[in-house]
Formats: C-alpha cells, sequence, structure tokens
C-alpha cells in the first residue's frame, strides 16, 4: 500500500499522528509513504489526479488500485486495521459522541483556519489561486469562536471528547499548530485552558510527525 502524505500540511499530519498512537510500524503493515509536492502542484498532475481526482492530499492506495481518500475515511480504516488503542469509540454511543467533537473540531476550528492562511498567507498563494484577503481575515475571526467554545470545554474535562484521548485531539492540535502560519497563540489570546491542552498533546510522541 501507498500512503500519499505533504510534509507540513495539516490533514496529512492527523493521518500520520492516527499512525503513530496506534503504534502502527509502516514496514510491517506494508505502507509505503510518498510524499507529494504541493508547492510544485504534484497534487494536480494528471498521475496524481487519477488517484485522487479531487487532488487531495492524503490518500491511502491498496495493493488493488483502489484509492481511499478524505483523511477520516483513511482513520476509519486504520481503526479496524489496528482496533487498538481505540481512537475512534468502543460503542455506537461512543463512537457517535467521539465524531461529533471531532466533527465540530474540523468544520469550525481547522477549516477556518485553513481558509485564513490559504487566502492570507504569501507563502499558499500559488495553492489558493485567486486569493480572498478579506475572506481569509473574517475566517480567522470565526475561528476564535470556536477556540474560545474549546477553551470553555477544557475547563472542565481533560480532552476534547470527554475523559479520553481521541481522534479529536488529533484533529484540534494539528489545526492549532497550522494556526501558527497565521500568528495564533491561545495563550495570548486568553485561551490559557486550550494552551494547557495544546502543550499536553505537543508532549506526546505522536506529536513529533509532521
Amino acid at each position: 500500500m501507498k500512503l500519499y502524505v505533504a510534509p507540513r500540511a495539516p490533514n496529512p499530519r492527523r493521518v500520520r499522528m492516527f499512525l503513530a498512537e496506534k503504534g502502527i510500524d509502516l514496514v510491517a503493515a506494508g505502507i509505503a509513504l510518498v510524499d507529494v509536492d504541493l508547492n510544485a502542484q504534484a497534487h494536480k498532475s494528471e498521475a496524481f489526479r487519477a488517484k485522487s481526482p479531487l487532488a487531495r492530499i492524503p490518500a491511502l492506495e491498496f495493493d488493488d488500485g483502489r484509492v481511499l481518500t478524505e483523511t477520516r475515511a483513511i482513520c476509519t480504516w486504520l481503526e479496524g486495521f489496528c482496533p487498538t488503542p481505540n481512537l475512534m469509540g468502543v460503542d455506537a454511543t461512543e463512537r457517535a459522541f467521539i465524531e461529533m467533537a471531532d466533527r465540530r473540531v474540523e468544520w469550525y476550528f481547522m477549516l477556518p483556519i485553513g481558509h485564513c492562511i490559504r487566502h492570507t498567507h504569501p507563502g499558499l498563494a500559488p495553492l489558493e489561486q485567486p486569493q480572498f484577503p478579506d475572506f481569509g481575515r473574517s475566517q480567522g475571526e470565526k475561528m476564535l469562536e470556536t477556540a474560545a467554545w474549546l477553551d470553555r470545554e477544557l475547563q472542565h474535562q481533560p480532552w476534547i471528547a470527554g475523559e479520553r484521548f481521541t481522534i479529536a485531539d488529533i484533529t484540534a492540535f494539528c489545526a492549532l499548530e497550522f494556526a501558527k502560519l497565521m500568528r495564533f497563540n491561545a495563550g495570548e489570546k486568553g485561551f490559557f485552558a486550550l494552551q494547557a491542552w495544546r502543550d499536553r498533546v505537543a508532549g506526546r510522541a505522536s506529536a513529533g510527525v509532521a
């Protein structure tokens, strides 16, 4: 199998953190990492679009030629491939609440961060044409609403989805690390619980993947 990733991009990092938290040895699992150069527009090449029609990273190519895209779908497959440690829920109820937390973080935290950076950062201009700086700045403001909500949640629970570390924490951490490109620091904004949570996650071995 081949896992197509891109260094420093948040969604591939989510999958790589998930792999690390699972303790999956890529060689033993028969998974080869393939770096895709986003700055060179390699993800938009005809060859890559044949695998990922929407030109999205990450993508997991199976030995039979099928290709699985979308970060959460790949993580769902990995959860089934390696069930422990569990990161997505042990029963229907827990799975639903973890998915709710993960979707909230993905749609209302990570996505606005991505829009802000892609539309305001000059280094991302090759990947986002045309850029709409006003839209990007507005998304940065909307992200603060979710950051405030996350901070309140983390004042009375240790992890994003509740009492244990889950995929929702991986999504939130990768989003927050990506937000460095918009010069966002949770502690400096007064979100002290969010900052403390970020620092705890940063201490995990899986946080070292990029």
